[in-house]
């Protein structure tokens, strides 16, 4: 035992050890204490409630889901509201962030100036008040009646944007994820590190597959147009006023914090590596494109990871003004079954699980860099 204590590496175990089994029986006296004082208020415990039926509808689901569908397939629902709402102010986010910041390094001041306002507005005011900004835009725009198109069959009013698509719902939603997954396979090719020949056909192919599948589909199932009937729109795909401000607000307020890792990034380019392009004869838009943006991806993806994850995580805030995400759903569930604990756990490992799904892809994105310039 003497010898076990004076040993450095042996006690740093003993101690670990020690700690880790406290918290273990901290947390089985918690959970005791939780399932005896709900069953002494006859408050069932456990996870079967899941295969109850939910009892209530919801405003919009990406997913088929209706108030007979179990509590289980509710979760679902709500999750894939989050990520379909999140994912698209991911793109939203990186696209003008990405301007902003290069805007902000314009030696033009007028636009280095606007670049610079808009980060302070948006990165200083809070994220809530944001969304709700949006959403009273949103609901005071003119009636359905009234509608402002905005070019083509696009039509916005204070029920949202109606906008045409695909006929057939299957059709459509294959062709949006084909979209999406073409994009972020040509934003990862290019911001692969080297010189690699291939990245342009890679490019051209990841973005030109959904395009021919959105064509072809167009083709064979038709395009679906909105027409004004009566007091509301026929046909199309409506986006709904909440989706709408929920986009906006998180994409604009996540979109400074990247402009300023953007720039950032850029600014932390060696200035050596800069003049000998520029000594080289490369023109402006090769030396960002082939020098600095590369180097800088280094010090831009781990920050710009965090911002994303925090956007996931932020959609919760989608509450406020009644969006059916994934914190609204788990807190209607818990006051329907009266499961609260659970529900609260199944959200939370929920959000945990996209969080770490995100950050193992940017540290996936992180080592093939390392790797690629060994």
């Amino acid at each position: 035992m003497r010898r076990l204590l004076h040993n450095r590496r042996a006690r740093s175990w003993i101690f670990q050890g020690l700690l880790v089994g406290g918290l273990l029986l901290v947390a089985v006296a918690a959970v005791h204490n939780a399932r005896t004082a709900l069953e002494a208020r006859g408050i069932a415990t456990g996870f079967d409630f899941l295969a109850a039926p939910a009892g209530f509808a919801l405003s919009e689901s990406v997913i088929a889901y209706d108030a007979d569908a179990s509590v289980g397939r509710a979760f679902l629902a709500g999750l894939a509201n989050t990520l379909s709402v999140s994912l698209g102010a991911i793109v939203l986010a990186t696209v003008l962030g990405v301007l902003v910041g290069l805007a902000r390094l314009s030696r033009n001041r007028l636009l280095s100036g606007l670049a610079g306002l808009y980060v302070e507005v948006f990165r200083n005011t809070p994220q809530l008040i944001q969304i709700i900004f949006w959403y009273a835009v949103v609901i005071a725009l003119p009636t359905i009646r009234n509608a402002v198109v905005l070019g083509g069959d696009i039509y916005i009013s204070n029920r949202g944007l109606i906008l045409p698509w695909l006929a057939d719902p299957v059709a459509g939603t294959l062709v949006a994820g084909a979209l999406s997954l073409g994009f972020i396979a040509a934003v990862v090719v290019l911001c692969l590190p080297g010189r690699h020949r291939w990245r342009g056909r890679a490019i051209a192919v990841a973005l030109a597959v959904p395009l021919a599948l959105l064509v072809l589909s167009i083709g064979l199932v038709g395009l679906s147009r909105p027409a004004l009937q009566g007091f509301n729109f026929v046909g199309g795909v409506a986006v709904s006023p909440e989706f709408l401000a929920l986009f906006l607000g998180l994409g604009l307020y996540i979109a400074s914090f990247i402009a300023e890792i953007v720039r950032a990034g850029l600014a932390s380019v060696d200035r050596g590596q800069i003049e000998a392009a520029v000594a080289l004869g490369l023109p402006a838009g090769k030396v960002l494109f082939s020098v600095r943006i590369p180097q800088a991806l280094r010090v831009i993806v781990p920050p710009a990871a965090a911002q994303y994850i925090s956007l996931i995580k932020n959609s919760s805030l989608g509450v406020a003004i009644g969006y059916p995400e994934l914190f609204n759903v788990s807190n209607s569930l818990a006051s329907l079954t009266g499961q609260a604990i659970e529900c609260v756990a199944i959200m939370g490992v929920l959000y945990l699980l996209t969080a770490m799904a995100l950050s193992a892809l940017a540290n996936g994105y992180n080592r093939m860099t390392v790797i690629t310039e060994r």
